[in-house]
């Protein structure tokens, strides 16, 4: 596995900026204010012409919210961030500032449904053209380049079924070609993947997964060069607004300070219960880069230092009743969308579909999200949930 190429992780989490705090108050204050006030009318002018790099008007910059984003560019290898009012708008206003009108994109088929819905219906109407890949293969993003291509989107792993791209190859493709890269790194949090490390250019995340990690908190993060975030920050952050409030600032950093702790649970609860789900008689297969059969097992111990407590599995079952039947037996996984949290969830994939309209492939697919909670509380519920099959069975 690759190493971590950040500062300490403890430094960048307790302590970076932090050591002349206000007061001198240990924990940092919330600077809830709309707008800031300047001594003279020079100052103001300077303010006004510069706003990337003074404080004006929080919908730009604010104290609480630029300490925040001072950790999340260390955690992973960027010279600057921004954060965002959700995990969508890093994304959608990542894409806005890498593409324009006539222009085409190469992106990964598996990624986040918004983005898949951005690409598909919001940015056809500016007549933004892109081709979907499976990504597994290098090889199919230089096949799908054509002459006005401008981005490769990835998403690696992909959050349903966890396919990866090789990072460091498709990064060579794109740089060959002059072609910004742009990958969501959510699923394997700064603490396992850093993929600027791997060549690519931006770096997107929802805050509302692990870097929250309470499920208290909406936010998205946006991670590049410094005059990649200048150009984002000035011509897509400020005309579109969505804009982090500083208490939700806040909750991010603070839930930050446990990052180092809460992944490695994640990470060894899922692999126990994909290892323990693997075994058992009535589950086709597992879906979890670090189980070693899984088809890029390989791939994920070269870009990867772990894995997190998201992965899916199917059932061996062709009826949606056995689906449900396991799915509301179980106790302590609460039905639920999103992940990254301190609990655990599961996410049937036919739940998005009418029950007489579920595709074939998507039927006995099921995501879970292992928590931090005792391992062994969690796999007696799977357990318990699965043998309840019987019932539904007979």
């Amino acid at each position: 596995m690759t190493t971590h190429a950040a500062a300490p992780l403890t430094e960048i989490l307790l302590h970076q900026g932090e050591r002349d705090l206000p007061f001198n108050a240990v924990s940092p204050p919330i600077f809830q204010t709309s707008i800031f006030c300047f001594p003279s009318y020079d100052d103001f002018r300077d303010a006004l012409s510069d706003e990337e790099r003074h404080y004006l008007y929080t919908r730009g910059n604010n104290p609480t919210v630029n300490l925040c984003e001072q950790k999340l560019a260390a955690l992973e290898g960027a010279e600057a961030a921004k954060l965002v009012s959700s995990g969508v708008a890093a994304s959608s206003l990542a894409i806005l500032g890498s593409l324009k009108s006539g222009e085409h994109a190469v992106v990964v088929g598996d990624c986040y449904s918004w983005v898949r819905y951005f690409f598909d219906t919001y940015l056809a109407r500016f007549n933004i053209d892109h081709t979907y890949v499976e990504g597994t293969d290098p090889t199919e993003f230089e096949a799908a380049v054509r002459p006005n291509t401008r981005l490769f989107y990835l998403e690696s792993p992909t959050t349903f079924t966890f396919k990866l791209q090789d990072l460091r190859a498709v990064a060579a493709i794109a740089q060959k070609r002059g072609i910004r890269t742009i990958i969501d790194n959510t699923w394997a949090t700064p603490f396992f993947q850093n993929p600027i490390a791997h060549g690519i250019d931006i770096v997107v995340h929802s805050a509302s997964k692990y870097l929250g990690g309470n499920s208290d908190v909406i936010g998205g993060v946006i991670a590049a060069s410094k005059p990649v975030m200048k150009e984002l920050f000035e011509h897509q952050f400020l005309p579109l607004g969505p804009v982090p409030d500083p208490f939700a600032a806040w909750l991010i950093m603070r839930n930050l300070r446990t990052l180092h702790l809460r992944m490695p649970r994640h990470f060894e609860n899922a692999l126990t219960l994909a290892t323990m789900l693997e075994a058992h008689p009535q589950v086709e297969e597992v879906l979890y880069p670090f189980l070693p059969s899984f088809s890029q097992y390989e791939l994920a111990q070269r870009q990867m230092r772990g894995g997190s407590g998201l992965f899916s599995f199917r059932l061996k079952t062709d009826r949606l009743e056995e689906v449900k039947g396991f799915v509301n037996s179980l106790t302590l996984f609460k039905r639920a969308v999103s992940w990254g949290g301190y609990e655990s969830l599961v996410f049937p994939a036919a739940v998005k579909f009418n029950d007489d309209a579920v595709p074939a492939d998507r039927l006995a697919l099921i995501r879970v999200h292992a928590g931090i909670e005792d391992v062994g509380l969690l796999a007696d519920d799977v357990n318990n949930a699965l043998g309840a099959l019987g019932g539904v069975r007979g």
